[in-house]
């Protein structure tokens, strides 16, 4: 009797294993994707880890540092708290803000925005910071903000680095309906003018608030941004394609917006392609439907798919996320 039962205890001990790992590989990643009020969330994959570099959503005051978030499988996250904060950087005192970063001979460069300057007479803008790991910690690269001043109506936030398929590097960013590019040189330290002696191109598309995002597929770039006010209703993700980084980008469509039985606010996002696929996420923002305040944001994933002639479809929020990858 007694082996009986110990072998029926086995027998359930080994199902509840059984069930217990395919529990674990079919688990989701949930949305939000970490605790937290965080915004702006750009995605990158350094090695065998997908990073997250986010906004700390609150208060401009109160938005002195940066957190960021690593992952092997899109699913499970940790935590790096405050790899760079206003005591690294003398000329920054709030509204630190979208960081954007890159890997370049061996050194990381997180590019950010801080201050948010109303006019050329105030200090702050795009600066940059460097470590050795992308965790940090990071310090300031140049000691001033990298652009300090409004080109072609431009504010100097939101920035994303973008590394072109022959290595080039351009700085694409702006706030208040205006985007720039402009060709870093190659240590970062400041930029090189384009063969018309102009430093900032303008690629503003019809709709564009802020949030300015591109990679590139199938030959075609596709430039992407955020629509609307970014605590309302109407702020959203729309896109453009064309045949190089400079356009010209004519509007395609949204493909990102809220759903009123998911979330509100839905925008300001990041693409990533998993390496040696055609998977591609997009890494967004949005507000949970019980929240008013316009700062209780948080980070979430969706897949990210396209149809047979290269266009972005709509993208679905979920509360589930993705699968691990």
């Amino acid at each position: 009797m007694y082996k009986y039962f110990f072998l029926s205890i086995l027998a359930l001990a080994f199902l509840g294993c059984h069930t217990g790992k395919q529990a674990t590989l079919n688990k989701a990643s949930g949305n939000p994707i970490f605790p937290g009020w965080y915004a702006d969330p750009e995605a990158r994959i350094f090695g065998k880890e997908v990073w997250v570099y986010p906004t700390y959503s609150a208060k401009y005051e109160q938005q002195v540092y940066f957190d960021a978030f690593s992952s092997t499988d899109l699913v499970n996250w940790k935590k790096h708290p405050h790899i760079l904060d206003t005591a690294a950087v003398k000329w920054a005192h709030k509204a630190m803000w979208a960081p954007s970063i890159v890997e370049k001979g061996g050194k990381y460069y997180y590019f950010f925005g801080a201050n948010d300057i109303q006019s050329d007479a105030e200090k702050g803008g795009i600066g940059v910071a460097v470590s050795d790991k992308p965790g940090g910690p990071f310090k300031d690269y140049l000691g001033h903000p990298l652009v300090d001043k409004f080109h072609n109506g431009a504010q100097p936030i939101d920035q994303f680095v973008f590394k072109d398929v022959n290595g080039q590097h351009y700085l694409l960013y702006g706030g208040w309906r205006h985007c720039n590019i402009a060709k870093l040189k190659a240590d970062f330290t400041g930029f090189e003018p384009f063969n018309d002696g102009t430093v900032f191109k303008e690629i503003t598309p019809e709709g564009y608030v802020e949030g300015s995002f591109m990679f590139v597929r199938g030959g075609k770039y596709y430039f992407m941004w955020s629509e609307g006010g970014w605590t309302g209703p109407d702020y959203c993700v729309a896109y453009a394609m064309a045949d190089s980084p400079f356009g010209p980008f004519k509007r395609i469509g949204k493909i990102l917006q809220q759903d009123a039985h998911i979330a509100n606010g839905a925008g300001h996002h990041s693409v990533v392609q998993w390496p040696g696929t055609d998977d591609w996420y997009i890494f967004y923002h949005r507000r949970p439907l019980t929240e008013t305040s316009g700062n209780s944001r948080q980070t979430c994933i969706e897949q990210l798919f396209f149809d047979e002639k290269g266009f972005i479809k709509p993208v679905v929020l979920t509360v589930e996320g993705v699968k691990p990858h």
